[in-house]
């Protein structure tokens, strides 16, 4: 392994030099850094992390706190923001929370405390008020994806205006049965956003003076197969049908789509569906969409979280966009 020594006396430089050099504290002259960084990728040296952080109190570590690793949504949240701190020259651990109380609450009382972290990011995790102040003790930056709470600095998203928008295109172009696949209630957790998305959805229709129909109204669990078994519910009862369903995600609007081609109904012709995220797959099944951008949200969360910690006045929390994308998957009645 290459050591700041050979480093320094390939640079013609003291070692004390090459080191001020490498970890950015202390006066060097261009001309001088410019052959330390010369002699060091010629050498192949990386700083050592932990000599780094010794000398700075920094250990160029970004804490990320996720509620799901197996969902698209989150994992692209995820990997918006870890690429943006990796080109910063961060790196990332991840916390996994999960339904286990217990390991929950180990994150917040044992594994952040142990300092091994520069800032976190909690990406859509409601935190109460103990987990809130735990954060808080820590004296780190924190930024939080995805919904308000007073005490941290936020990004978030309008989830009601979100599911307005999508159901307002659908009303325009002149649909009135419309069914809506939302969460069942055991995936009605963080920050309430499948009710949010019902409530913009509800909205909707009462401001068009469309009055709702209870049986448009299905449960799903935010997957393709969860879209697919709901809307099989909404199309093959006996009754009325809808002519437009809004998903609450693009995975099951993507379930919706190929649950009405297997029961012979031609999407835009006999039925249109309008989910929200902005899905990877969207483009592919020409789905019609409320874009919120997720790779954009981490992105802008390790931003806000960099600025942080440099200290810059880059604007940091706030409202995050989104655009209706209008595809294929819509028509009017």
């Amino acid at each position: 392994m290459v050591s700041i020594d050979e480093v320094a006396k390939l640079a013609g430089l003291s070692t004390a030099t090459v080191s001020r050099a490498l970890s950015g504290r202390g006066h060097v002259s261009p001309a001088s850094r410019e052959r330390v960084y010369t002699a060091a990728e010629s050498l192949g040296y990386v700083v050592s992390s932990r000599a780094s952080s010794l000398a700075s109190g920094r250990t160029k570590n970004v804490g990320v706190i996720v509620p799901f690793l197996d969902r698209w949504f989150f994992s692209t949240v995820l990997s918006g923001a870890t690429s943006a701190l990796m080109r910063a020259g961060y790196d990332s651990t991840l916390y996994n929370i999960t339904a286990d109380a217990a390991v929950r609450q180990e994150v917040f009382s044992t594994f952040l405390r142990r300092q091994r972290v520069d800032a976190v990011v909690a990406v859509s995790i409601e935190l109460d008020q103990d987990e809130t102040g735990q954060l808080l003790d820590l004296g780190l930056p924190v930024i939080a994806i995805g919904g308000p709470n007073s005490r941290l600095r936020t990004l978030t998203v309008d989830n009601t205006a979100v599911a307005r928008l999508a159901t307002q295109h659908l009303i325009g172009l002149g649909h009135r049965d419309i069914a809506h696949i939302g969460a069942s209630p055991e995936f009605d957790m963080d920050f309430h956003i499948p009710t949010q998305r019902r409530l913009g959805f509800e909205q909707a229709l009462a401001d068009a003076g469309i009055t709702q129909n209870p049986a448009f109204l299905e449960p799903a669990d935010f997957t393709v197969d969860g879209g697919f078994r709901a809307a099989k519910q909404l199309l093959g009862r006996p009754g009325p049908r809808p002519t437009a369903i809004f998903a609450a995600s693009d995975e099951m609007a993507i379930g919706a789509i190929l649950a009405a081609r297997d029961l012979g109904f031609r999407v835009p012709q006999d039925l249109s569906i309008v989910g929200i995220d902005g899905h990877e797959l969207g483009e592919f099944f020409q789905l019609t969409t409320v874009d919120q951008f997720p790779i954009a949200q981490g992105e802008r969360a390790a931003a806000a979280i960099l600025a942080q910690l440099e200290q810059t006045d880059a604007e940091i929390g706030g409202d995050l966009p989104f655009e209706l994308i209008v595809r294929g998957t819509t028509a009017r009645a």
